[in-house]
């Protein structure tokens, strides 16, 4: 089934990454960078399906060099945490045969990145085959006519009302950073998303498949459905092996729910359809009393049941079907119709419930992955904190990547905190802990209603059998009539 994915994020240098690295990485090949001397071989990488540089038609020639184009915004670049590249991922449908990958990758880059004066990096991985993939690498500095790079944002003073500078207690000129290019505007990211399900979907069209992505959630496309959760590159890796993972198993449960509650509301709609349908006929069913017709077909059929299982099983539905009716106090049409709207109503509010205890699950279970990867990294810091400051400078130069994720991580406690208060992981596991015993509650309530709706469609067809018989009654009615 073909699926959307679209994930973009911006290397830096504050993050500890290169450029010239990171582009090695995902061609697979081998580079030098030119700002710190470190060599990046990646040659034995493998799962490199194709690769390619494409430029403007103002950008040097040289720059289809991969290993000059990455150093010279290396170079370009002076601050300790400049914005080197942005990255583009996005997963390309199985349906779509490898031997158009290449093409498929250039037309969208062309069209979305490269008109507007970027330089696209990109290469496809394909190690999974279940997984295509592409990198795409941006430039984030605009290239000028001349060929040379030019400012990413410019300093624009403000302005008081009577159209004068205003100058600060430093006594510098208050002013503020424009961005020369709208390259980093949040609508781009939605626009480019949007661009690459049409991108795809066109494909899928033209090789006469009826597979679609869409890159809107299920809530803003409208549908009903449960989301399932984001495996995470060791989930995914386990799962591809033949191992199961909780993350795994919570995606096959989620999947088998959607499926189910799909099932479900077909058999409802069916129901419901139904009793319009009734209701609009000039039958005497539709408006008198179904409690002694439906239990009068109970009785008669079971004389007529040809072997002991069936017997066994009709006894078990006609028990079922004669609580039902007592239970819910179901004497006219009327009240079975109101009982199936009643059905339809608890479907839907147990699907929002479980939608919801899904959402909050999802949440808990991404913020204890992140705890058992935050734990631990404190050693590292405290480590750091141990040692005299002549060492700290080339132990915190060997570990940053830990530091960097370490601080990253800081951050997301620090927002949970302004809304919620204080961080409480084992309060988080509680909370766990009880949504997965809620969603069982749902599923057992979702199972009991699956059961009410099963009888519902034994008293359907019950009614069905005599509707059919009244039918039959005024025919021969008529045609003795007739004959007379």
């Amino acid at each position: 089934m073909a699926i959307f994915h679209c994930d973009i994020k911006v290397i830096s240098r504050g993050k500890s990454k290169s450029a010239v690295a990171s582009s090695a990485y995902r061609s697979g090949t081998k580079m030098t960078n030119e700002y710190d001397g470190e060599i990046h071989d990646y040659t034995r990488k493998g799962g490199i399906h194709s690769s390619a540089i494409l430029l403007p038609s103002h950008a040097p020639k040289e720059y289809a060099d991969r290993s000059t184009l990455w150093n010279a915004v290396e170079m370009i670049e002076k601050q300790h945490n400049s914005q080197l590249a942005r990255e583009i991922e996005v997963s390309i449908p199985k349906e779509i045969p490898s031997h158009l990958w290449q093409r498929m990758m250039i037309d969208f880059c062309n069209t979305n990145f490269v008109k507007q004066g970027m330089i696209a990096d990109l290469s496809v991985h394909n190690k999974d085959p279940n997984n295509p993939h592409c990198h795409i690498m941006l430039t984030m500095r605009p290239i000028k006519e001349n060929g040379k790079w030019g400012a990413k944002s410019r300093k624009e003073y403000v302005l008081d009302d009577n159209g004068n500078r205003i100058k600060l207690a430093s006594g510098n000129w208050k002013s503020t950073k424009v961005d020369t290019m709208d390259w980093n505007s949040q609508d781009n990211a939605e626009l480019w998303r949007t661009n690459w399900s049409e991108h795809c979907n066109l494909y899928l069209e033209n090789l006469g498949h009826t597979e679609r992505i869409d890159h809107r959630s299920y809530e803003r496309q409208g549908i009903d459905k449960i989301p399932q959760i984001h495996l995470g590159v060791s989930a995914s890796q386990m799962e591809q092996k033949g191992i199961k993972t909780d993350r795994g198993n919570r995606n096959r449960e989620i999947l088998n729910d959607n499926k189910q509650m799909k099932i479900l509301r077909a058999r409802i709609t069916r129901l419901m359809k139904w009793q319009r349908e009734l209701e609009a006929q000039p039958l005497d069913i539709a408006k008198a009393e179904i409690k002694t017709s439906v239990l009068g077909k109970l009785y008669a059929n079971k004389d007529v049941v040809k072997n002991q299982n069936k017997t066994v099983r009709n006894l078990k539905a006609d028990n079922k079907v004669h609580n039902f009716m007592q239970t819910h106090n179901i004497e006219t049409m009327a009240d079975f119709s109101a009982k199936v709207v009643d059905l339809n109503t608890s479907f839907y509010e147990l699907k929002k419930l479980s939608k919801a205890n899904n959402t909050a699950i999802a949440d808990m279970d991404n913020r204890l992955k992140l705890w058992s990867e935050y734990e631990p990294l404190k050693k590292y810091i405290f480590k750091y904190n141990e040692l005299n400051s002549k060492d700290k400078k080339a132990f915190i130069t060997k570990y940053r990547d830990k530091f960097n994720r370490y601080d990253e991580l800081q951050k997301v406690w620090k927002e949970i905190e302004a809304t919620e208060g204080k961080v409480t992981p084992k309060q988080w596991q509680k909370t766990h802990s009880t949504l997965i015993d809620d969603n069982k509650l749902c599923e057992w309530k979702m199972k009991a209603l699956k059961e009410e709706i099963g009888t519902a469609e034994r008293i359907q067809k019950l009614l069905d059998e005599e509707v059919k018989e009244q039918n039959q009654a005024k025919d021969k009615k008529r045609v003795t009539e007739n004959e007379l």
